[in-house]
């Protein structure tokens, strides 16, 4: 039972209550069976004592009233339609002790305690397999033989049978009863991972067992509050933005105008920039993604990108390193990805590089198992390994060694976002000598399914 349940617990609520119930009724099964054999054991007994007795009973009142030329033949008519067999009894039988078997001892004591003490009862004479059961007739004595399968059924077989249907029926009927209690909870189940990545799952049924339909009910009304919510929000942001953006182009406006210097004008655009950046991460992190409808060949899509980037970090005094294995595919919207990718180029320009020295970036596409690795990597100082797990939070920022340019600490939680919506994951890693590695894992996908779409 122990390993059992140590088995049901790796598995899915189905298999597990399935086993259970399956162990918890082959057990019973098997513990019925037993009672039940051992309460019939008496009155198999004293049926099969009955019967012995019965027969040696009538077999010696027939030899002593049948004429002795007659014996012959009515020993040779037991033996053909009866199964009876006569032998004498000699005192130099060999004889074999009935089995240690609790019917067939209860047998032999019901049968010497109705036959007389000197009644003997065995399991083999002379070597020859059978029951036999001494009597005598005036002064001589005689053996009478049986077969064996009047005393003992043929062990296992029937109750084999029977025990295999009923354990069969109970298996199907947990089975259907599983199942129904596990389909609304897989239902849910599947809706919950939906609602996880971003997606709005379709409405669960409002119909079933009373605690099923509250469940659902109410789990309708939170996606239902949750949509409300995400469209008030991309509203509220967008008029934000207008109302922000607005401004802000004034500003640049009266500040080319004005008759300020260049430094002080070069430092309030600056700063107009840096709020203009930030207005965007907001707009960035709250846009909704787009859903991975069909395969992406990332190898493609990288190769448009990298052009683009190059002149962007060449303009910098940088330079992009770029190797690209060919054909990687997986389920991601291209909007998506780029997104995501651009944003770790930019982080790695921004923070990947010491003070004074221009940015180098290396960008890889490569395949691992089953995965579609694109890692970004910098030569700059890295991170504390205490800033690693807290770096894709939301409003989370390094240490001072990769903050020395202006941002609200969005970029990774956005690149994260996405990410979960197309099922990959984000890595920071320290490089060797010096930088970070920013690796995106995403499955793989096949060009077959991708053009199956």
């Amino acid at each position: 039972m122990s390993v059992a349940l140590r088995v049901a617990s790796r598995l899915g609520l189905f298999s597990r209550t399935f086993l259970l119930l399956t162990v918890l009724m082959t057990a019973s099964l098997a513990a019925w069976l037993q009672a039940f054999r051992s309460m019939e054991v008496e009155p198999r007994a004293q049926q099969v004592a009955q019967q012995i007795v019965t027969v040696v009973n009538i077999t010696r009142a027939a030899l002593i009233h049948s004429a002795p030329q007659e014996r012959r033949y009515l020993l040779l008519d037991l033996a053909t339609n009866e199964g009876i067999q006569i032998y004498p009894h000699e005192k130099d039988d060999i004889t074999v002790r009935l089995p240690d078997r609790q019917v067939l001892q209860r047998v032999e004591e019901q049968v010497i305690d109705r036959l007389g003490p000197e009644t003997v009862v065995a399991w083999e004479v002379n070597r020859i397999p059978g029951l036999w059961v001494s009597f005598s007739i005036d002064d001589d004595d005689y053996w009478m033989v049986v077969e064996r399968d009047r005393a003992e059924r043929v062990p296992g077989v029937e109750w084999l049978g029977w025990g295999a249907a009923a354990l069969l029926l109970s298996l199907l009927g947990a089975a259907v009863i599983v199942g129904f209690v596990n389909r609304p909870l897989s239902r849910l189940s599947r809706a919950t991972l939906a609602l996880s990545r971003g997606e709005t799952p379709p409405p669960l049924p409002e119909s079933g067992p009373e605690e099923i339909r509250r469940v659902n009910t109410n789990f309708n009304r939170m996606v239902e509050e949750l949509d409300r919510a995400e469209a008030d929000r991309a509203l509220m942001l967008a008029g934000i933005s207008h109302d922000l953006r607005t401004p802000l182009a004034r500003l640049r406006l009266e500040i080319e105008l004005s008759g300020v210097s260049e430094a002080s004008r070069d430092a309030v655009d600056e700063d107009l920039a840096q709020i203009d950046r930030t207005i965007g991460q907001f707009m960035e992190y709250a846009r909704p993604s787009s859903a991975p409808d069909r395969n992406t060949n990332i190898s493609e899509l990288v190769s448009e990108m990298v052009e683009r980037e190059c002149s962007h970090t060449e303009t910098l005094g940088g330079s992009l390193q770029v190797t690209i294995t060919p054909n990687q595919w997986a389920r991601i919207a291209a909007p998506d990805l780029q997104r995501v990718v651009g944003n770790l180029l930019e982080n790695a320009r921004r923070y990947g590089h010491k003070p004074g020295e221009a940015p180098h970036i290396d960008l890889t596409v490569s395949s691992q198992g089953s995965n579609v690795l694109i890692d970004v990597s910098d030569h700059g100082p890295g991170v504390k390994a205490e800033d690693v797990p807290r770096l894709t939070r939301p409003f989370t920022r390094g240490s001072d060694a990769r903050t020395n340019a202006g941002g609200a600490g969005l970029g990774l939680a956005i690149v994260k976002r996405l990410l979960q919506r197309a099922g990959g994951t984000l890595n920071l890693l320290n490089r060797d000598g010096g930088g970070l590695t920013a690796r995106i894992t995403l499955p793989a996908s096949s060009q077959k399914s991708a053009d199956a779409k």
